[in-house]
């Protein structure tokens, strides 16, 4: 297409709040805890293939964690995980019981995740299609954008439709030389109009995918399929209300944090908000005035101390920077990725002694009982404690005035 109309595609993609660019790329802060949190599960499913305790199943199984946070990451990536279910019948994706299998995708994951140039990327690509695995195709690709946003597009449909709606081609889905086809064109378009664009090719994806989704009407475009006008008003009708909640949750989330930031001052700690949340506000209070501006340097490698500086909320001893408190808030996001962050910081500070904690939404009660009892968490003998924002809510003010340490969350936190 035109260069002008393309330019005026993405000036219409970036300014609707209701589009992907806004409401996900531009404006989502768990996507950047998404990105450590699938790093960190990767990581998962390589070591489990390695010692051999990966399962015969997706269910329990980290990889399972790994695509549950991806498909958490909004529209993109809502089917994500339904090509890595096990289907007994047809005995795909064949890395559940062939053990050859299992290997190899282990060994690509691992490699790919080392890999210092985009050059390795596309050499293990080719090695795992040489092996011919059932069922296993370039779905993967989702896994892989999240550990090299900047050289791998995610890939779906969706996606797939906008790009041959968009460039007048007829790409295939369950093909990886398919894949690396777009990938390339995509490079291509993406350094082209890399001004209006990003470098993370997630921006590039989320247009074509909107394209594809019919939520993005391409300029000039003849053959494009008769719009259905009550289809259409309710997929915009139903986006938009998924970002109003979005946004609700953010506030929520945000409420939670000056609560546990106004209750630790009020105990006498330092409190510190997460790195990326410093420019959040609730009620007229900025969370920059209330934090301190860092964490105090830790004895922990810089990896862990990046993990560490994004959990929601984390309350210090003065004077002596030992971390009393730490706290995850939980919304829609998963619950098993605010504990991954809790049980890095005490593996990583165990001399710490540190109180963890994970608030959550009343509704998601039993969920969190269930997270907190997967053997993979019992194993860690970490404490990990849950109160609900309901009382969270309710005793702020009290905690506050009758308290005298740590130890007053005791009165509404709950274990299991």
């Amino acid at each position: 297409m035109l260069a002008d109309s393309f330019t005026r595609l993405v000036d219409d993609y970036k300014q609707n709040p209701n589009l992907i660019y806004q409401s996900w790329f531009l404006h989502n802060e768990d996507r950047l805890k998404a990105f450590r949190s699938i790093r960190r599960g990767v990581l998962q499913v390589i070591s489990d293939i390695k010692d051999g305790s990966f399962p015969n199943d997706f269910k329990g199984s980290s990889l399972e964690f790994v695509l549950t946070c991806i498909t958490e990451q909004k529209q993109v990536f809502e089917g994500a995980s339904h090509p890595f279910y096990w289907k007994p019948k047809l005995r795909i994706p064949d890395i559940y019981e062939n053990q050859d299998h299992k290997r190899y995708f282990g060994q690509f994951l691992e490699c790919c995740l080392k890999a210092t140039k985009p050059e390795t990327i596309v050499n293990e690509i080719h090695k795992l299609d040489a092996h011919k695995i059932k069922g296993l195709g370039p779905a993967v690709a989702s896994i892989l954008y999240f550990l090299h946003p900047t050289w791998v597009p995610p890939f779906n449909t969706a996606i797939i439709n906008g790009y041959n709606r968009l460039f007048n081609e007829r790409r295939k889905l369950g093909s990886w030389s398919e894949y690396l086809a777009i990938r390339e064109k995509m490079l291509t378009v993406n350094n082209e109009y890399r001004s209006v664009l990003s470098n993370d090719l997630g921006a590039l994806a989320g247009l074509l995918f909107e394209v594809g989704a019919g939520n993005l009407l391409v300029p000039g475009l003849a053959d494009q399929p008769a719009v259905d006008r009550e289809k259409l008003q309710k997929q915009i009708e139903k986006r938009h209300k998924g970002v109003v909640d979005e946004q609700q949750e953010e506030h929520t989330h945000s409420e939670m944090q000056y609560h546990l930031l106004t209750i630790g001052r009020a105990l006498g700690y330092d409190v510190a908000a997460a790195r990326n949340d410093m420019s959040r506000h609730y009620n007229g209070h900025s969370f920059s005035f209330l934090s301190l501006p860092a964490l105090p340097p830790l004895p922990v490698s810089a990896e862990t101390s990046q993990t560490i500086s994004l959990i929601d909320i984390v309350w210090l001893e003065k004077g002596t920077g030992r971390i009393i408190c730490a706290f995850e808030v939980e919304k829609s996001t998963s619950i098993y990725s605010g504990i991954l962050r809790l049980t890095d910081l005490i593996c990583s500070l165990p001399d710490h002694a540190t109180a963890l904690y994970l608030v959550v939404p009343d509704s998601r009660r039993k969920e969190v009982e269930i997270q907190l009892t997967r053997p993979s968490i019992k194993q860690t003998n970490t404490p990990i404690r849950y109160m609900l924002m309901s009382e969270l809510r309710t005793h702020c003010d009290a905690l506050c005035k009758f308290g005298d340490s740590h130890r007053v969350l005791e009165k509404i936190a709950r274990s299991v």
